[in-house]
């Protein structure tokens, strides 16, 4: 079985794109060479898109291999399939890594379980719901990504599949 999905580094230093390249060729175990271009709302960055095809859990692998890298703003997505939910993972060098499962249409799902811990936490310590259920929504990632997914429109994309 497999899913596909994309992964979009919004804003590398040059110095790490040779890194970037040799880490997702380890989880995607194929040679990498991607076309990496400006990206306009960072001075001295570049920005790339690919679009891969795997086993379900490459997103998680994906993302796994690119977290620790502080000056790095990526989002990893994969697409349900028969055997594993959607997923999508949002890094900034600010907030860290966010993670969330997706349904058919790309929507957020959140379990159960989250929703009551935020529910409880907003009774009895007085959180801000409103703020908990943004961030369970990853709001705060998106909103610090924005500006570098704008500044991509129109960027090449690029095909890899997994060699199983």
């Amino acid at each position: 079985m497999t899913t596909r999905g994309v992964l979009y580094v919004h804003s590398a230093p040059r110095a790490l794109c040779p890194h970037v390249e040799w880490a997702v060729g380890g989880v995607l175990g194929v040679r990498v060479s991607l076309d990496w271009i400006r990206q306009p709302a960072a001075a001295g960055h570049w920005r790339v898109e690919l679009s891969w095809q795997g086993e379900p859990g490459t997103a998680s692998r994906l993302a796994s291999a690119l977290r620790g890298w502080q000056l790095l703003r990526y989002e990893v997505t994969s697409e349900p399939c028969a055997t594993a939910e959607g997923e999508r993972y949002s890094s900034t060098p600010t907030l860290g890594i966010f993670h969330a499962v997706t349904g058919i249409h790309g929507d957020i799902l959140i379990p159960e379980d989250r929703l009551r811990a935020v529910l409880l936490r907003a009774k009895t310590e007085g959180s801000d719901l409103e703020a908990e259920l943004a961030r369970l929504l990853g709001k705060p990632w998106d909103d610090e990504l924005e500006p570098f997914r704008y500044a991509g429109e129109g960027a090449p994309v690029r095909w890899l599949h997994q060699v199983v």
